[in-house]
């Protein structure tokens, strides 16, 4: 018999979310569908485009701040980035952490592949040990957390505006989880998207090479492979919304014609009509000084925020209280 923990990689919790998003309307997908080793891969072409300035704006205040981040912190410093992908963008921040002391980082991620090449990426930092962990942020975290080493400093790096992804009631549940597994002293960098002209949002989600539309489509690919379904991934449209009431980019899939579906590992049918779409990720835009809010809501005080203008982007450091 199949049971979800035999099926590859999805996490029975991320099962069980597809179960819950595809038996109420309208239908969603939690977004770490999108996170197998081909996801991860698209999602590194993403990053590459030139629509989408987010992770450029991130290196960017990075590149400007490592150092300032980096003299808050007393050595040893255990860093965990929870949702690592390839670690382009967090090297020059470990490097200014390493130059001040031995440094654990700890990448977090579901993709073996996107841990494998985070590993690569951080060959040659002197004082640096790498300690991948392939699974969920919560889990990532909680062995780090049970790991670090005496008298060291915590630092958890959510980047890339993934904090975004979370509804809000369950972007203050993360970071409470978060501040659970800290100790006074410890800090949190989060990475947050701004509010920007809705144009070059929508056009980040939606580019001229139709990339993001293959990474939104994998997730029903994945789906297929992992669960057993027999969605047609070519009879569904990329679509791209913003709302302007929760300041948040929606990505969504449009079934093309009514649909009859079955979901065997979860033992689902489902029917669609055509022009129902399929909710695949929500991200929300935030404004200057937002994320303090949400840290000082959860457990933590502000310590430093830093901006990009060119792509409104923050990076705010947090210490847990």
């Amino acid at each position: 018999m199949t049971t979800l923990a035999s099926l590859g990689l999805l996490a029975p919790e991320t099962a069980e979310a597809i179960r819950t998003g595809l038996s109420t309307r309208p239908l969603r997908l939690p977004f770490e569908c999108f996170y197998d080793d081909v996801g991860s891969a698209l999602f590194e072409a993403i990053t590459l485009l030139p629509e989408y300035g987010i992770s450029r704006a991130e290196r960017r205040v990075l590149e400007r701040c490592r150092h300032a981040i980096a003299e808050r912190l007393q050595p040893p410093i255990e860093a965990v980035e929870l949702g690592s992908g390839s670690g382009r963008t967090t090297r020059p921040l470990l490097e200014a952490l390493a130059r001040r002391g031995a440094t654990r980082y700890h990448p977090v991620d579901i993709s073996p592949a996107a841990l494998a090449e985070c590993c690569r990426q951080m060959d040659g930092i002197a004082r640096l040990a790498v300690r991948p962990f392939e699974g969920t942020h919560a889990d990532g975290l909680a062995a780090a957390a049970v790991q670090r080493a005496p008298g060291s400093t915590l630092l958890v790096l959510f980047l890339g505006s993934n904090i975004g992804n979370f509804e809000p009631p369950h972007a203050l549940s993360f970071m409470r989880e978060v501040r659970s597994r800290l100790k006074p002293g410890d800090f949190v960098l989060l990475g947050a998207d701004l509010v920007k002209p809705v144009p070059l949002l929508l056009a980040a989600y939606d580019d001229a090479a139709g990339v993001t539309a293959a990474f939104n489509r994998n997730a029903l690919v994945r789906v297929n492979r992992e669960l057993e379904a027999d969605f047609d991934p070519k009879a569904f449209e990329h679509c791209v919304r913003y709302d302007p009431c929760f300041r948040r980019v929606e990505m969504h899939l449009v079934a093309k014609a009514p649909q009859a579906l079955r979901v065997r590992a979860l033992d689902l049918e489902l029917r669609l009509d055509e022009g129902e779409t399929i909710w695949t990720e929500s991200s929300s835009k935030f404004l200057p000084g937002e994320a303090w809010r949400i840290g000082e809501a959860s457990g933590f005080l502000p310590v430093g925020e830093w901006t990009d203008s060119t792509w409104p982007f923050s990076l705010s450091l947090i210490a847990a209280a």
